[in-house]
């Protein structure tokens, strides 16, 4: 029996409503992620401070965030841990136990290469208190010269007396070997060395180029009045003085690393650190999201070729900056004989990734993991604020966390290699390794060239003998 035209249409169109439904049902659910975002209220004073706010009414707490777009990439040569010390002028002992004990809140200030994070948090009735204090850690840090001398004093005697781990010196040594005095291979904190040539004056200079309202932004979130809220920022910030002069944005890249292994001498160890450093790519690089994949294809291939490597907490990450990055390998090894057998695994890794792709299975092990990295699933007004602080500290939407796992999770396998070759195809290796230097000249040796740290310099030049007029005639030069 044939089914009437009406009926069979009447289904035809009743399945397609289905079906829209179940896209759009679908669609929601995709969608809810993205919506669970609030996006902030945007301000701006006159000096050029933006302001975020997110006001949730009859919240009992707040949180204020603020960050000055500029950080330890901008200490002066040969004079690293500037920026640290002017971090450590901005609250003192006592103000930090104020907030803690009597306000009952938090107070935190992170330096990083690109920024300074100074974070207050305590109740919503403290509000006026905790932005007090805010305005005057970046207006009015106390930098009088006894001020100074307490702060640096403090500073120096913190690093003589904190003994600086294998692992972080290896670090410290493949960063120096991979950028050289280039910013991003300076130590953040300084040496002993480089703050006992400070001044005053260059913590001054600092303060006038870089603590402006144009060069920093602030997030407010929590119970507050918006309107109230502004008339505050206006009456605390408004006075704050707008800079005159650009803050310069680039630095002029290094030439690429001596390729040969270099080998730090800790005889007192029978262990090795094995580092391997590669320049990477800028925060806003299209493909800074992918190196991190990339990064987790080759510690799960490094880990496969040498299981040994898995006791010695083996790492690889991508670290991206606002002008630049760094690609590290890193590994404890037992002896200078596995650390050989490690460099050379290494090394393979990266030449297979850069000329052929991954698996779908690998590609996929790669994103969960990258996901886990990037703190795809991590939530909070802190984690909130901190992205759209990123967007106004790169200048770039796409620069977040948020913003790197969803365009890591949309990586194909065709152009996680293309950026593995991008990244590592004829592209030079800072290697270190710090160990027994006798024991691993003769090991690392037999995987490619050596040099150990400071032999040079201490092997005094052989002179060399004087060649006769009629064997090598030299050019006399007049002098204007």
């Amino acid at each position: 029996m044939k089914t009437p035209k009406s009926l069979t249409s009447g289904r035809r169109r009743l399945t397609l409503r289905a079906l829209t439904a179940l896209l759009l049902l679908g669609s929601g659910f995709v969608a809810a992620p993205a919506q669970s975002t609030p996006e902030p209220r945007r301000e701006q004073l006159l000096n050029g401070l933006r302001v975020l706010l997110w006001s949730r009414p009859g919240d009992q707490n707040v949180l204020i965030k603020l960050r000055v777009h500029s950080g330890a990439a901008f200490d002066l040569a040969g004079k690293e841990g500037m920026m640290a010390t002017l971090v450590d002028a901005m609250f003192d002992q006592q103000t930090r136990d104020y907030v803690t004990e009597e306000l009952g809140g938090r107070i935190d200030v992170v330096l990083g290469y690109d920024s300074i994070d100074i974070t207050l948090a305590g109740r919503a009735t403290d509000f006026e208190r905790l932005l007090e204090l805010a305005r005057n850690a970046v207006t009015n840090p106390q930098l009088m010269p006894q001020n100074f001398e307490r702060v640096r004093a403090a500073r120096l005697k913190s690093l003589r007396e904190t003994p600086v781990a294998a692992a972080e010196a290896a670090d410290r040594a493949a960063a120096a070997r991979l950028f050289g005095t280039y910013p991003y291979g300076r130590v953040t904190a300084g040496t002993p060395d480089s703050l006992a040539r400070a001044e005053r004056a260059d913590l001054l200079l600092l303060r006038e180029r870089f603590l402006n309202p144009d060069n920093t932004t602030i997030v407010i979130v929590g119970g507050f009045e918006p309107k109230a809220v502004m008339r505050s920022m206006r009456e605390s910030f408004g006075g704050w003085r707008k800079s005159d002069r650009p803050v310069p944005a680039t630095f002029k890249l290094p030439d690429p690393p001596d390729e040969r292994t270099l080998v730090v001498n800790q005889a007192d160890t029978s262990g090795v650190e094995l580092r391997l450093a590669l320049r990477g790519f800028a925060r806003t690089d299209i493909d800074s999201p992918a190196a991190q994949v990339v990064a987790q294809l080759v510690r799960a291939r490094w880990l496969a070729a040498m299981p040994e490597l898995r006791e010695g907490a083996a790492y690889v990450r991508h670290d991206s900056y606002r002008d630049n990055g760094i690609f590290r390998l890193g590994a404890t090894l037992k002896s200078p004989a596995e650390a050989a057998r490690a460099l050379e695994a290494a090394r393979k890794v990266l030449n297979d990734l850069s000329t052929g792709a991954p698996t779908p299975s690998e590609l996929d092990a790669a994103k969960q993991a990258a996901a886990a990295a990037f703190g795809a699933n991590a939530s909070g007004d802190e984690v909130t604020a901190s992205a759209w602080l990123d967007e106004h500290t790169y200048k770039n939407p796409a620069a977040s966390a948020q913003s790197f796992a969803r365009a890591a999770q949309a990586l194909s396998a065709g152009e996680a290699q293309r950026v593995a070759a991008r990244l590592f195809l004829h592209t030079p290796v800072a290697t270190v390794a710090l160990g027994n230097a006798e024991q691993l000249r003769t090991e690392l040796a037999r995987v490619g060239a050596v040099e150990v740290f400071g032999e040079a310099a201490a092997k005094p030049a052989q002179p060399q003998p004087t060649p006769k007029p009629q064997q090598q005639p030299t050019l006399q030069l007049k002098r204007p």
